[in-house]
Order: structure tokens, then C-alpha cells, then sequence
């Protein structure tokens, strides 16, 4: 059984929540807004980074500016659609993407996508404890290993899923932080 291999994959579950999180604003412009956009462009869904380059031209200003002059409509959307609450200004092949002032109402709202993300992120995590679990009984029924290594083992793996999540509520409690601050 291998359980480093249990521990990267939850491990991957938790990066991809960081990234999720960095990606929800809280009031100032950040390239780090944008990057878990994804625009269908050329019969696939790409990472926004890979088919514009962002940029930061003031504290309330987000850039856009987009390669391929026939993306723009797609990219346009995908940041529309994206659930931050941007409504891009296309010139040309650049946008200009104005931040606007979070209220109260607009907290409220991240603070749920945040948790919706943490969700996502501690459902990954039991799949992995599920999918070791699952393995885990296999290697007993044939034969691999004894009822006693095999109770161990699961311990083991309880204790890496308690950990995975413990940090996941602590990195959801930061941001929540974050975004709720006036």
C-alpha cells in the first residue's frame, strides 16, 4: 500500500483549492484573478493565460490582452460567465476590466463560492481516502496483507484525510477573513 502516493494526490486536491482561492478577489486588482479562467477556444478549453496576457495597468484596472484577434468574443464571455462579477470593455483585441467596489452583498457572494471551492476540494480529498480504502480491502482479500497491518493502514489513511481537511477549513477560514474585511 502506498500511502505517499495517497498523500500527493490529496496534496494536488489542496493546490488546485489555492489556486481557486487566489483566483477570488477582494477589492484590488491581481493577475492572480483571472487564472482559473478557462476559454473554449480552437475546439478545446484553455487556461486564459495561454491564449492572452493579463496585466495590472491600475489598483482598479485589469488588462486583457488577447493574441488571436478571433478569441476575443470567447475570451470575453468566459470572463463574463466566470462568476466573479466582471463585465470586460472590449477595444480591439484588448479589455479592459474595471474591479469594481465590493459591497456587502458582493462579500457575501465569494465568501459562498470560497466555501463551494473548499467543498470541491474536500470531496477530491475523500475520493482519494475512498480509492486507498478500496485498494486497501483488495490487498486483504488476496491475500496481501493481515486484518491487524490492514486496520493500521487505514488509520494511516484517516489520518492523512483529517490532516488534508484540517488544512482546507484553515485556508477557507483566511480567505473568508480576506474577503469579509471593509
Amino acid at each position: 500500500m502506498d500511502l505517499s502516493d495517497l498523500d500527493r494526490r490529496m496534496n494536488g486536491a489542496i493546490s488546485v483549492l489555492k489556486t481557486e482561492l487566489t483566483g477570488l478577489r477582494t477589492g484590488r486588482a491581481s493577475v492572480n484573478l483571472l487564472e482559473p479562467i478557462h476559454v473554449d477556444v480552437y475546439g478545446a478549453s484553455m487556461p486564459l493565460n495561454q491564449v492572452a496576457t493579463v496585466s495590472v495597468p491600475e489598483s482598479r484596472m485589469l488588462s486583457v490582452q488577447v493574441w488571436d484577434r478571433a478569441n476575443v468574443q470567447a475570451v470575453d464571455r468566459a470572463i463574463r460567465e466566470s462568476n466573479l462579477g466582471l463585465n470586460p470593455i472590449g477595444e480591439g483585441q484588448l479589455l479592459r476590466i474595471p474591479i469594481p467596489e465590493l459591497n456587502a452583498e458582493r462579500r457575501q457572494e465569494l465568501v459562498k463560492i470560497a466555501h463551494k471551492y473548499a467543498e470541491q476540494a474536500k470531496v477530491a480529498v475523500r475520493h482519494v481516502r475512498r480509492d486507498g480504502l478500496d485498494t486497501l480491502k483488495k490487498e486483504e482479500k488476496d491475500g496481501g496483507m493481515g486484518e491487524d497491518e490492514s486496520h493500521s493502514v487505514a488509520d494511516q489513511i484517516q489520518k492523512l484525510t483529517d490532516a488534508a481537511i484540517a488544512e482546507i477549513d484553515e485556508m477557507l477560514v483566511k480567505k473568508e477573513a480576506e474577503i469579509t474585511q471593509v
